[in-house]
């Protein structure tokens, strides 16, 4: 069975699209697949079974990207081809069967939108494979010792941030005596490119207790990390999905996001948002490239008891 699975560009989405990938190669055994997906995602998908490319759809002009996926897909007949961007190039592959995203459910949650692409009854959960390397290398970077809370304190925009005091504070109760891992290590992740937004909260954190992966690893390397930690919280973002995927108890923080449709996915997870509702966060002209945090109604008070309850309920299933 050949498979060409084209997935989002944004690492979020992709990583959401993994459990319908994950389903496949578990019910076909014998599949080969492509993957199609955007630069920032395509690290997800190196430890694949049975992988035989990945193509990286670099953003071209006219849409030219669509152009060259074609031109590299078109001398093959595919047993399947599951279009999560439904891109009109796709209907033009030599196919037996092609599945792609409809407009309808709209107001789900986007991992069961995914499932209806190929009209699963259960929901895949999202899934990622990892290699040896980056399991070494989680090994030796979250190594054995006291628990890790892990922190996700950034985001692709700022008005999805909780601020760095919030984090703090917080990581001080969960950490401390009376806390949900007493004695604890705290695990910082995000990109390179936000190092400048987690250093506030890096440098509130005794240098031996903090474990500092900011920009640091790739994609698979921190969901090996994650994995290895005890509970996650963060911002709404691919790193929240992330470590939901890794297995780990997930706390994502919302507020000019809708938790509806991208709270994380599994028993182990949960959310908290703002005071605020959704509909009435935004303020006028708000611009999401130059808005201040738009999360400050969401308190400490609120994030621990968030925490607390789903430890609580991770404790219980257990």
């Amino acid at each position: 069975m050949k498979l060409l699975f084209v997935t989002s560009t944004r690492v979020g989405d992709a990583i959401l699209s993994t459990g319908l990938l994950h389903k496949l190669i578990r019910d076909n055994p014998d599949v080969r697949v492509t993957i199609a997906c955007g630069p920032a995602a395509a690290q997800l998908f190196e430890a694949v079974p049975n992988l035989d490319r990945i193509i990286v759809l670099d953003k071209m002009l006219f849409s030219l990207h669509w152009l060259r996926l074609w031109l590299l897909c078109v001398g093959s007949l595919w047993d399947l081809v599951v279009d999560l961007r439904n891109a009109p190039v796709t209907y033009l592959l030599l196919r037996r069967k092609r599945r792609g995203m409809t407009r309808e459910g709209g107001d789900q949650r986007r991992v069961q939108r995914l499932a209806r692409v190929l009209d699963f009854e259960d929901v895949p959960a999202p899934h990622l494979w990892t290699n040896p390397v980056t399991d070494e290398a989680a090994r030796r970077l979250v190594s054995d010792g006291p628990p890790v809370l892990a922190i996700g304190p950034t985001a692709n925009w700022r008005a999805k941030t909780w601020r760095p005091d919030h984090f703090a504070e917080l990581i001080g109760r969960l950490t401390g005596p009376g806390g949900i891992l007493p004695g604890g290590r705290v695990a910082i992740f995000g990109r390179d490119d936000e190092r400048p937004m987690a250093l506030r909260l890096i440098d509130e954190i005794p240098g031996e207790r903090c474990i500092d992966l900011v920009g640091k690893l790739d994609l698979l390397t921190v969901y090996a990390c994650l994995a290895r930690c005890d509970f996650y919280v963060g911002n709404d973002s691919g790193l929240m999905h992330l470590a939901a995927a890794s297995g780990l108890p997930t706390l994502g923080l919302f507020g000019p996001t809708q938790e509806a449709l991208y709270a994380p996915w599994g028993e182990h997870t949960g959310i908290v948002r703002t005071k605020i509702p959704f509909e009435e966060i935004f303020p006028a002209e708000f611009d999401h490239r130059t808005s201040d945090s738009l999360m400050d109604s969401l308190t400490v008070d609120m994030a621990e008891q968030g925490v607390r309850d789903l430890w609580r309920r991770c404790q219980e299933a257990a």
